[in-house]
């Protein structure tokens, strides 16, 4: 089930960049983070209010390094799209799951399967080949930053998957993380011009709250369920979905190399699926 969970993680990834694309001309960078996590606060807090849940926990480290790390990838990633190529930026951010499968080895002493790592390479690979970034003079600094914030991810996910065998609920994770994210984007916001919010932009908002609040529960529930190299592999799936809805709403033409790069992405997830031996939460 952490396949499918990570699958459907992807989905609603993708839909969130599509509303981070129509917002773009409402609001900065920082601003839509802000939007983003403080909309998602009040939704998995109206989930837990609902299933009459507690926010209260006995593993405040783990929330803590999750959300912080989780928080710094976040705005690095939306640092680097406006420094960066939008292609550049989201294949550096997308590293994390290479990232994830070391650390996974070293803390979690998960043993070393080769024809996973090979999967999880499979689908870097084409996901290079389907974004074909590339780095101009004077990108050096960005591009080192884009790194850093899928290494800040993987850690993230790293500690997604510790606070899963540690029983923590989905909606506890996602809430902390939520609620670290929009106080540290909310403090940088202030620094720069807010913009007004109206009603065209407003259903953009909540949309962007409401897919990427999805988003984080399917892919904590997957990351908690699954086992974390497959999950990881599967997670390049958002790169699928986003260049299909790129397709569809902007009329984005893919090269033959992107075509190819879509095929090495499927085949990858394919292959992690198939190698992997049966898990059980």
């Amino acid at each position: 089930m952490g396949a499918l969970w990570m699958l459907a993680a992807g989905f609603l990834f993708g839909c969130m960049g599509v509303f981070v694309k129509l917002g773009a001309q409402y609001f900065s960078d920082i601003e839509l983070a802000f939007y983003r996590s403080f909309l998602g606060l009040l939704m998995v807090y109206a989930i837990i209010r609902q299933q009459g849940g507690s926010v209260a926990t006995a593993h405040w480290g783990g929330h803590l390094w999750r959300s912080i790390s989780g928080s710094i990838a976040l705005l690095l990633f939306f640092y680097c799209i406006t420094a960066l190529p939008l292609a550049t930026a989201v294949t550096l951010n997308y590293t994390s799951p290479l990232f994830l499968t070391l650390l996974a080895m070293l803390v979690l002493k998960e043993r070393f399967h080769i024809p996973i790592a090979f999967a999880i390479a499979l689908g870097f690979t084409g996901m290079v080949l389907l974004l074909h970034p590339t780095l101009e003079h004077g990108q050096i600094i960005p591009g080192m930053l884009g790194l850093t914030s899928g290494f800040f991810a993987g850690i993230a996910m790293l500690n997604v998957r510790q606070l899963g065998l540690l029983g923590e609920p989905d909606w506890r994770v996602v809430f902390y993380f939520s609620l670290t994210a929009s106080l540290i984007s909310g403090c940088a916001m202030l620094f720069g011009s807010i913009h007004p919010v109206g009603a065209t932009s407003l259903l953009i908002l909540i949309g962007m709250g409401s897919s990427a609040t999805l988003a984080q529960l399917a892919m904590t529930r997957a990351y908690r369920t699954g086992k974390t190299q497959v999950v990881g592999s599967l997670s390049y799936s958002t790169v699928l979905f986003a260049s299909l809805f790129g397709m569809l709403l902007w009329g984005e033409v893919l090269p033959l190399t992107g075509w190819i790069g879509m095929a090495l992405i499927i085949a990858g997830g394919v292959l992690s699926l198939k190698l992997s031996p049966r898990h059980n939460a």
